[in-house]
């Protein structure tokens, strides 16, 4: 659809959306990020699945990347808190699929782990889009993700224990680089094409006649 083609269908799927929600999704929009996205190999606890849905969609990552080679992805709603309705979930059957797809979008592949050569997560360069990899629960990062890595990245850490929980982990990785990216020059936030797209698919989900309409749209 032309771009002017879908402002106008915007406008016109606006009077079928209340003003909280019209407002809200005007909101989230300024603020909803591609520059990061992330990647998640093999998590088994829906609880964990669901609470990284849920922390991903607070700080604006509209992408999630799920490796299914051994495990399904699940989300618990109750846990979600209705999240999964507005990230992306892309899902793939092995962790080399996901990455080369990212790579092919010029994302920077960062493993999280306590590797010998890694930076510390402040140190982290946020000059190109960042992927970053969390592994599962049990076993952590595969090889091939550590094989395909373009950066090792670590959460500095000061007690015995030697990892945190994966949902923790991802909340302390992203509240870290978006502060930063807030605070930064750097272009992250949604182009205007993507951000209409967005909107639309939005639409789609909060208004069963904006869902409706858009589909006689495509016909």
């Amino acid at each position: 659809m032309h771009p002017i083609d879908k402002k106008q269908l915007i406008e016109s799927l606006w009077s079928f959306i209340s003003d909280n929600k019209r407002q809200k999704m005007t909101e989230v929009l300024s603020n909803r990020t591609r520059y990061v996205s992330v990647v998640l190999e093999d998590i088994f606890q829906p609880h964990n699945a669901s609470a990284v849905l849920r922390t991903c969609d607070i700080f604006g990552i509209q992408d999630v990347h799920v490796v299914e080679a051994k495990f399904k992805f699940q989300a618990v709603s109750s846990v979600a808190m209705g999240s999964a309705k507005w990230v992306d979930v892309y899902q793939h059957a092995a962790t080399a699929e996901a990455i080369a797809q990212l790579k092919q979008k010029d994302y920077c592949i960062v493993a999280t782990t306590p590797h010998t050569n890694a930076c510390i997560l402040p140190q982290l360069p946020l000059d190109k889009k960042v992927a970053l990899v969390f592994g599962s629960e049990q076993t952590g990062l595969s090889e091939v993700a550590m094989q395909h890595a373009d950066v090792f990245m670590k959460i500095p850490m000061y007690g015995f224990v030697e990892s945190f929980n994966i949902s923790v982990s991802v909340a302390l990785c992203l509240y870290d680089i978006m502060t930063r990216l807030h605070q930064s020059d750097i272009a992250w936030r949604l182009s205007e094409e993507e951000r209409d797209d967005l909107l639309l698919q939005w639409m789609s989900k909060v208004s069963k006649t904006a869902q409706l309409l858009q589909k006689k749209e495509d016909i």
